[in-house]
């Protein structure tokens, strides 16, 4: 992949979740306690994009790789969503072709 300097960048993934009963207030109570136990801000996640649809929410996630995603959510976000009574649905994982980010 390539950034839009036109640096080569390693293998970054996207991952999309979409688990069941997923609310918005489940969604803020996860965030909420993530980053109050210090696990808001994982180690090789790069984007984090949260968005409603049909009353839940579907996160979308850039990863630095699929080692990084799977080396947090055991101990990251699958505890906390276990414990709101959200059911868990596989993401779906992509290769990332390219990122575009606004000039700062």
């Amino acid at each position: 992949m390539q950034d839009n300097e036109n640096k080569e960048i390693e293998m970054v993934i996207s991952a999309r979740f979409r688990h069941r009963g997923f609310t918005p207030e489940k969604y803020d109570e996860a965030i909420r306690r993530l980053e109050e136990t210090g696990h808001g801000a994982p180690a090789g996640r790069l984007h984090h994009v949260a968005v409603e649809v049909d009353g839940e929410v579907e996160v979308y996630d850039v990863w630095g790789s699929e080692e990084a995603l799977e080396a947090w959510g055991p101990q990251g976000f699958v505890p906390v969503l276990l414990d709101l009574g959200v059911e868990l649905q596989p993401p779906t994982i992509r290769p990332v072709r390219n990122v575009i980010s606004a000039a700062s």
